[in-house]
């Protein structure tokens, strides 16, 4: 089983300094201090914990209902708390003055950091008495994989950004330092893929250091890795919001350069495709497969069963403990709240292969009965990533305080129910099941014993779908098309295109329709939906108006569907975050993102 994640503390490294008040002594380090600043990167374990302070800011998207608004200012989730800014999103509480989710300035220090250890270890005379090029020549590679994969991140939240190359920029530089005004989209994506490429030629496969490979190197960046940030980064830059977009045709620099490409090419979804088929062809990753064969146990160990062969990029120090306790109901001493959306449940497919709409298996009248209880006949012969997500009236749930399964209900008068709680109670009368570890005992009811497992990042599921969306968009019909879309539903046992009573489809837009829906269903609350509906321009179509089952009932009429929240699409404004005030009276030479 290849281990290969990234993990922001590496654990050879003195934990201390990693995680407090000396990772910051790192980071404040500035050319000024020059001493300090030589000792430092003439020295190896100084050297190595400057470096794992740059792993410090990979993202941590544990935190789903105030940290990270991917999944709850989405159409496939609702966080039911109103004091967290997911809400404030929500109904569009955000500008540039209140500039919810501000990661600008943070990853920007991440690039700063990365590019200042790669400029100065060369010559680590410590390291070079290991006869240790070799060694410098990887940890500047992780360094310029984590900067291409820092910009990266800035790039799917504001759009285009400021390149600043080799540049050295002091945490203290004054503002007429730091004039430089944004790159458009498509020279932004040339360079990071071309760092993302330099790193992937000098990393090594497995984790190591300096070819010494143990249960201690997880976590340090590998070529995988980069290759996988550059199939995403490639994909998105392939999508109709980037690619062609005449929407923002006056999207311009002060100078009048257009920001955004005004026109459609068709050779940036074979980039993508290639990209995300170099990394299937590393023969290193395989889909994660349940050894005893059950469907719904291999869907929900592509996340629980550490370090797994189907993870390609982790976080191994995350919050998802509090992700657990926040999905699990309040029977089990959770707090009850990341609701799965009407939209979402509906997105999932029947048992047969079919949506909901061409399957005479759906029903909305009528029960059946399972393990002695009356289950709602809409949620009767779905596909087995349903039940393996989804918390629904009537499901049973075992974990946190429950010894034993119970059914769980959200009547408003039950005990999941709107009527218990001041505030820990889902709108939308569902959980979340997925990717909630069940030995969690950290909620309200239990002793803050933690499961630890990797937040995984990047996985081979999504690069099948990647390969086969950007596939079809440039060679449609493609028999590798089918190929690897086909190989996600065997995985769990959905019935594939080409097997009896589920025609292929017959036309490029008819794959795309099902491709949409099968990377919906097969990446859901791993943050990737918001991305996927702006960058296919369908946002201000999904969302709005955001349904559930009715939970102010106690009774059959419970299965109804309400509108449960509203998350707010406005746009143009919506397609990116505003950069703060505060950097734009910094920087006078970026302009602000259309609409803020």
């Amino acid at each position: 089983m290849k281990k290969l994640t990234a993990n922001y503390t590496l654990l050879l490294l003195t934990v201390a300094l990693v995680t407090g008040a000396g990772c910051k002594k790192y980071l404040e380090q500035v050319p000024n201090d020059r001493i300090t600043i030589e000792q430092v990167f003439q020295k190896k374990g100084p050297s190595e914990q400057y470096l794992a302070n740059v792993y410090n800011y990979v993202n941590d998207n544990s935190n789903q209902w105030d940290a990270t608004p991917w999944g709850a200012n989405s159409d496939e989730l609702d966080a039911t708390w109103s004091k967290y800014n997911t809400y404030a999103l929500n109904i569009g509480n955000i500008s540039a003055g209140n500039a919810l989710f501000d990661n600008w300035g943070n990853y920007y220090k991440g690039i700063r950091s990365a590019t200042y250890f790669i400029n100065h270890i060369d010559g680590n005379a410590e390291i070079l008495a290991l006869n240790g090029q070799q060694l410098i020549d990887q940890y500047k590679a992780e360094a310029r994989f984590l900067r291409a994969y820092y910009y990266f991140l800035l790039m799917r939240q504001y759009g285009p950004v400021v390149l600043l190359g080799e540049k050295e920029v002091p945490a203290d530089a004054p503002a007429e330092a730091m004039q430089f005004p944004r790159s458009a989209y498509d020279t932004c994506v040339e360079y990071v893929s071309s760092e993302l490429d330099k790193a992937a030629a000098v990393l090594p496969k497995i984790p190591s250091n300096n070819g010494q490979v143990s249960d201690i190197q997880y976590g340090r960046a590998t070529a995988g890795m980069a290759l996988a940030v550059k199939a995403r980064l490639l994909l998105y830059a392939a999508s109709p919001l980037y690619n062609g977009n005449s929407d923002y045709a006056n999207f311009k620099n002060q100078d009048g350069k257009v920001l955004i490409n005004q026109t459609y090419d068709q050779q940036k979804w074979k980039k993508a495709a290639d990209a995300a088929k170099a990394v299937i062809d590393l023969g290193l990753y395989s889909l994660y497969k349940d050894p005893g064969g059950d469907p719904i146990k291999s869907y929900i160990g592509i996340g629980l069963q550490a370090w797994n062969s189907e993870q390609i990029f982790n976080r191994k120090n995350n919050g998802l403990s509090g992700w657990d306790v926040h999905c699990m109901p309040r029977q089990a001493g959770g707090w009850n709240g990341i609701g799965v959306t009407q939209e979402q449940v509906d997105a999932y497919f029947m048992a047969d292969g079919k949506p909901i709409g061409e399957s005479s298996l759906y029903s909305e009248s009528g029960f059946t009965t399972v393990n002695g209880v009356p289950v709602f006949n809409m949620y009767i012969n779905r596909e087995p990533r349903f039940y393996a997500s989804v918390t629904y009236n009537n499901s049973f749930f075992q974990g946190g305080n429950m010894q034993s399964p119970k059914a769980i209900t959200f009547y408003a008068n039950g005990p999941n129910g709107k009527n218990g709680h001041p505030t820990d109670w889902t709108k939308t009368g569902y959980l979340v099941r997925k990717n909630v570890a069940t030995q969690t005992n950290d909620g309200s009811g239990g002793n803050g014993t933690r499961y630890a497992r990797p937040l995984c990042l990047f996985r081979l599921g999504e690069i099948y779908l990647n390969y086969a969306e950007a596939l079809n968009e440039y060679d449609p019909g493609n028999a590798d098309i089918l190929k690897y879309l086909n190989l996600i539903r065997a995985r769990v046992n959905v019935p594939e295109y080409g097997s009896a009573d589920l025609p292929i489809p017959g036309s490029q837009s008819d794959m795309r329709t099902r491709i949409w829906q099968e990377r919906r269903v097969e990446l859901a609350f791993e943050t990737h939906r918001w991305f996927d509906i702006r960058r296919w321009k369908i946002a201000a179509q999904v969302m709005g108006s955001m349904h559930g089952m009715n939970i102010n009932k106690d009774d059959n009429s419970f299965y109804t569907r309400v509108v449960a929240s509203e998350h707010l699409f406005r746009w143009p404004a919506s397609y990116w975050f505003p950069i703060s005030q505060y950097d734009m009276d910094r920087s006078k030479l970026v302009v602000q993102n259309p609409g803020w």
